[in-house]
C-alpha cells in the first residue's frame, strides 16, 4: 500500500482554504448584522449591511449545501 502525498496534499491544502473562505463570510455575516443593531441603536439605518450579512449566510449554506451533494452523490 502506498500513499499519494502529492494528492493528500492537495486535498488538505483545498480544503483549509475553504475552511478558511468558508468562516471569513460567516463572520461578514456576523459583522454586518452587528452594524445593523448599532445604526438601529443610533437611530439610523443599515439596509446595505443587513442584505450583505445575509448574502454571506446565503453563500455559507450554498457552500455547505454543495459539500453534503458532493458527498452524497
Amino acid at each position: 500500500m502506498s500513499i499519494d502525498w502529492a494528492a493528500l496534499g492537495s486535498v488538505f491544502g483545498v480544503s483549509l482554504v475553504v475552511t478558511v473562505a468558508l468562516v471569513g463570510l460567516f463572520t461578514l455575516g456576523i459583522a454586518g448584522l452587528s452594524r445593523q443593531e448599532r445604526a438601529a441603536a443610533e437611530g439610523g439605518s443599515a439596509g446595505l449591511a443587513v442584505t450583505g450579512a445575509y448574502a454571506c449566510f446565503a453563500a455559507c449554506a450554498a457552500a455547505v449545501a454543495y459539500g453534503i451533494y458532493l458527498i452524497v452523490a
